[in-house]
């Protein structure tokens, strides 16, 4: 698995050729709060019973509120078969931070 900062996350985003998939672990009042654009909600909790619906091949960025939570989903995923794992560092906290400084936190 991969780990990049916000930092180097948004810069990926602005250079890659096909947009990741941005998987946001949170619990739905974390990500009704806020969220990284184009994200798809899938709490942790439901992703054992959810993750064969997902393209295992696609690059897929895990994320969560500090990057705890994302880094074991990451882990798990990659030990289920996914070949293209990154979890974000710091999560949303360190975006909003350092990236979307207008984004809410809690």
């Amino acid at each position: 698995m991969q780990e990049l900062s916000a930092r180097e996350l948004k810069a990926h985003l602005e250079t890659c050729d096909e947009p990741p998939l941005l998987l946001d672990v949170r619990q739905p009042w974390e990500f009704d709060t806020c969220k990284i654009e184009n994200s798809v909600l899938l709490p942790m909790p439901q992703v054992t019973a959810e993750y064969k619906t997902l393209d295992f091949d696609r690059e897929t960025v895990v994320i969560c509120h500090h990057g705890i939570r994302s880094r074991r989903v990451g882990r798990y995923l990659e030990e289920a078969g996914f070949s293209n794992i990154i979890n974000l560092s710091g999560g949303v906290a360190q975006w909003a931070k350092t990236v979307d400084t207008n984004m809410a936190t809690y």
